[in-house]
Order: C-alpha cells, then structure tokens, then sequence
C-alpha cells in the first residue's frame, strides 16, 4: 500500500513582505505561520512524514513546538523553491517507496480545510499524473508592456490559480525536479515541473481562504480565515 509523505520548502527569507523576520515565522493568532501550515498537513491521518526545508542558518524552528513532533523531519533548502523540494524528496527517498506520493504545501499557507485537503487526496489518487488546488481566474487580465501600458486583454476561460497542496507520485516529481534544474529550466511550483517532462496534473477546485501570505495585509485576512474554519469546525 502506498503512502503519503508531505513536504514544505521554508528555506526562503520573504522579501517582498518586509522586515528582518522571515514571513513564515510571525505570528497569526498565536501561532508561528509555519506552524499552522504543518499542523494543517499533519491532519492527513495517513501521513507518514513532513519533511521542512529550512535556510542553512535558520535558528527559529527548532523552537517551534511542531518541531518535535515525531512526524516532523528538516533539511537544509536550497537557493530556491524547486532545489529546497528536490532536497527534501533526496531525504525522503532513503525511506520511501516506488509508489509513495508526496503533498508539497507553502509555509506561509495556513489556512488550508481538511475539506480542501481530502479532496485534493481523493482526485490525486485517481491520477498517476497528480493533482493539485487552484482558483479558477474571475478578474480580467491585461498584459502590459515596459512602460505600463495596456498591450492585450487576456482570455481567461481556461486559466487558474496555483494553489498548494500539490500532490505527486514522490519519485516521479523529484526525478521532474532533477530533470528541470539539469535542463536549466526555471519552474516557480511542482506542477510546473511535472508537466516539464510531459505529465498533466488535475486541477482541484480551492478556496479563496486558502491564500499565501505574501504582504502585510494579509495576515489580517488570514485570522479572519482561521475563525471561520474553527467556527465549521465547532458547528
């Protein structure tokens, strides 16, 4: 029987939001960033393991209270996002098997359902190729050229927004990843790399509460987030 590892690339410093705090590890409602984004994956009773890639100098998660939880492994993250998750399936290929998967979930991601979660588990299942959350895009896009000008109006019918989890076969995304950085091809989410060498992951339909913290005003929204979740949860 095959089973799920998780993994959460956290090696980075969080440029665009400001400060000399790395964003994962601000608090939200009591809590580190990260440490809602964990416990959100460490909902999948079948998880066998996460495994968090870390900064080489990172001297915070170890004072994290998810950080001795048994379940909870680190290694050291690489100088982007795709290296630190090809890093952490290095660690986890050591004990895994040929038909493991793997959830990869952003740090700064903590408002994940276990509704959303279990849906996600459900469609990946049914695919060798994988599956991930996203939003379908409602808004209008434009493309614009150096200067700001509008050049183009996007269609939009067939476009959505990346979300995570993302969720693969364990060997099939770290050999994907391999095969991106050799290639010298820059891939911004594990699907990205997947569909480098020829695989076409399910979309999964998210929710808006599942946002990335990326400025400061989102971690207002995040609270906001977490209480409604915690009031489904008691209803």
């Amino acid at each position: 029987m095959s089973r799920i590892w998780a993994v959460m690339p956290a090696a980075g410093q969080g440029s665009r939001f400001g400060g000399d705090c790395p964003k994962q590890y601000l608090p939200l409602a009591g809590k580190a960033i990260i440490e809602r984004s964990i416990a959100a994956i460490l909902r999948c009773p079948d998880l066998a393991g996460l495994v968090v890639a870390l900064g080489p100098a990172d001297s915070r998660f170890a004072a994290l209270t998810c950080a001795s939880d048994p379940r909870v492994h680190t290694v050291t993250g690489g100088d982007d996002r795709a290296r630190s998750v090809e890093n952490a399936l290095d660690y986890l290929s050591a004990s895994a098997d040929p038909d493991d998967w793997v959830l990869v979930h952003d740090a700064a991601r903590p408002c994940l359902s276990w509704s959303e979660l279990e849906a996600l588990l459900s469609a990946g299942g049914s695919s060798s190729e994988g599956a991930l959350l996203a939003l379908p895009v409602v808004d209008t896009l434009k493309r614009v050229d150096s200067d700001g000008r509008v050049v183009a109006t996007v269609e939009r019918d067939q476009l959505w927004r990346a979300q995570t989890p993302q969720y693969f076969p364990l060997f099939k995304l770290r050999d994907a990843l391999r095969h991106c950085r050799l290639a010298g091809e820059q891939v911004t989410d594990e699907a990205s790399a997947m569909q480098a060498v020829g695989a076409r992951p399910r979309v999964v339909a998210g929710s808006h509460r599942n946002i990335k913290i990326t400025h400061p005003e989102d971690l207002a929204l995040a609270e906001g987030f977490l209480r409604e979740l915690q009031q489904q949860v008691q209803q």
